[in-house]
C-alpha cells in the first residue's frame, strides 16, 4: 500500500492539534498538574511547525524552513520542560530557546548553508538531545510509584535514536525544489513512526498525570491533615504490611500506644488552636524519635500509636522513655503558653512469628491505663500487674478500619 507523504503530513497536523487540545482540556480539569499544559502546548507547536513544512515551495524558505524548524525544535524543548515541571523542577527559559537558536546560527554558517546533510544533522541532534533529556527526567523520578514512567522513558529514548536515522537518510536522498525527497518510502516510514510516537507518548503522559492524581488522593486519604503523619487508616494499612512482613521475616515486635495527659484541660484553658499546636509538637517529636523503618500514626484525638520492628524489650523501653522525655521538654511552652505537656505510654512486646497488631494494641492500651493510674507521664509494659481495665474496647477507630 502506497502512502502519500503529503497526506501523511496533513494527518499528522490534525493529530498533533487534537492531541494538544486534548492535553490542554485535561489540564483545565486539573490545573494542579501544570506539566500537562506544557505537553499540550508542545503538540500544538508541532502541529504549527508541520503546517509550515507543508508549505515548502509556495512560501519563502525563511518561513517554511527556518521558522518551521525553530518551532519544531522548541516543541521538543517544551516537552522536556514539562517533564522537569512534572517532577517539581523549574523551567529553564534559556534552555527552551537554545535549540532553536543553535539551529538558526549553525545552519546559516558558511559550512552548512549549502549542505543539507549537515543542516539535517544539527536538527536531528538537537531533537534527539531534547528527547533523551526528557527520558532522563522521567528516569530520575522513578522512585515515585507511577507505572507509566517506564514506557514513557523507553519510548522517548527509542524515538530519539530513530530520529537520528534521518541524518544519514537525508545524505543519501536527493534534495530539490520539486520535493523529490518526499517520495522516499523510508521517509514515509520515519514520518509514520513520528506520528505513532506522538499519539503513544501523549496518552502515556496523560496516563502518568492521572496516576499521580490518583496516587495523591490515595495518599491524602491516609494522612492526618492536622499533624501530617499517618491517620488511623494509614496506620492500619502500614501495620498490615508489618504483619505480612513478619510472616516471612520474623523479628521482635513492639507496639507503642501514647496518650497526651490532661489534653482536655489544655483545650479548655488555652483554646483548641493551642491544643492543635500541642498535637503537632507531639507528632513531630514522635517522628524524630522512632526509627525510619517503624510505623507510627495518630489514631484519633490525642492518641498516637507506633509499631516498632526488630526491637527488643530494653531498646523499646529506651525509645519510649526518650519519646516521653523529649515531649515533656518540648511541650513546656507552646506558642508562648506554659503548657507543661506530658504523655503516658503503654508498650506491648512479642517475638511470635505471626502477630496481631489489633491484639497488641489492646495489650498496649492496658499498659497505658496502668501508666495513667500510676501518675501519668510514665511508660508501662504489658502485662502491668494488678491494675486491670476489663471489657476495654480497642483504640478509637482501629477495629473498624481493620475490618
Amino acid at each position: 500500500m502506497n502512502v502519500d507523504v503529503n497526506t501523511l503530513f496533513q494527518v499528522t497536523v490534525y493529530v498533533e492539534a487534537i492531541l494538544g487540545l486534548l492535553l490542554l482540556f485535561a489540564w483545565v480539569q486539573n490545573t494542579a498538574i501544570r506539566a500537562v499544559a506544557w505537553w499540550g502546548s508542545a503538540h500544538l507547536l508541532r502541529a504549527g511547525s508541520i503546517t509550515l513544512f507543508g508549505l515548502y515551495g509556495t512560501w519563502p524558505d525563511i518561513v517554511t524552513i527556518d521558522l518551521a524548524n525553530a518551532i519544531l525544535l522548541t516543541s521538543f524543548a517544551v516537552t522536556w520542560t514539562g517533564a522537569r515541571v512534572f517532577d517539581g523542577r523549574r523551567p529553564l527559559p534559556l534552555a527552551i530557546i537554545a535549540g532553536a537558536a543553535l539551529w538558526l546560527v549553525g545552519t546559516h554558517s558558511a559550512i552548512t548553508l549549502d549542505r543539507m546533510e549537515l543542516r539535517a544533522l544539527v536538527s536531528a541532534a538537537i531533537i534527539a538531545g531534547y528527547t533523551w533529556a526528557t527520558a532522563v527526567e522521567f528516569w530520575r523520578g522513578r522512585a515515585e510509584p507511577l507505572v507509566s514512567r517506564l514506557p514513557a522513558t523507553f519510548l522517548l529514548f527509542a524515538h530519539g535514536a530513530l530520529f537520528l536515522l534521518r541524518t544519514p537518510l537525508s545524505a543519501m536522498l536527493p534534495w530539490s525544489p520539486t520535493n523529490e525527497v518526499f517520495g522516499s518510502v523510508w521517509l514515509t516510514v520515519l514520518s509514520s513512526e513520528a506520528l505513532l510516537f506522538s499519539i503513544s507518548i501523549a496518552f502515556i503522559l496523560l496516563a502518568m498525570a492521572k496516576e499521580r492524581t490518583e496516587h495523591r488522593h490515595k495518599t491524602a486519604a491516609m494522612i492526618d491533615q492536622l499533624t501530617g503523619i499517618a491517620n488511623r487508616r494509614g496506620f492500619v494499612a502500614a501495620a498490615d504490611e508489618v504483619e505480612q512482613r513478619q510472616a516471612t521475616e520474623p523479628r521482635r515486635i513492639a507496639v507503642l500506644l501514647a496518650d497526651l495527659d490532661k489534653f482536655k484541660s489544655i483545650n479548655d484553658r488555652f483554646g483548641h488552636a493551642v491544643g492543635d499546636a500541642v498535637l503537632r509538637v507531639f507528632a513531630d517529636t514522635m517522628g524524630r524519635t522512632v526509627r525510619p523503618g517503624d510505623v507510627f500514626g495518630r489514631l484519633g484525638g490525642e492518641e498516637f500509636a507506633a509499631v516498632l520492628y526488630d526491637i527488643g524489650r530494653e531498646r523499646a523501653l529506651l525509645l519510649a522513655e526518650e519519646l516521653r522525655a523529649r515531649f515533656a521538654e518540648e511541650a513546656g511552652s507552646v506558642e508562648g503558653h506554659p503548657i507543661y505537656g506530658t504523655v503516658s505510654v503503654g508498650l506491648a512486646l512479642t517475638e511470635d512469628r505471626r502477630i496481631d497488631v489489633t491484639g497488641m494494641l489492646r495489650q498496649a492500651d492496658q499498659a497505658l491505663y496502668c501508666a495513667k493510674e500510676r501518675g501519668r507521664n510514665r511508660v508501662e509494659v504489658a502485662p502491668c500487674g494488678s491494675v486491670e481495665r476489663p471489657n476495654d474496647p480497642p483504640p478509637p477507630g482501629y477495629a473498624a478500619d481493620a475490618a
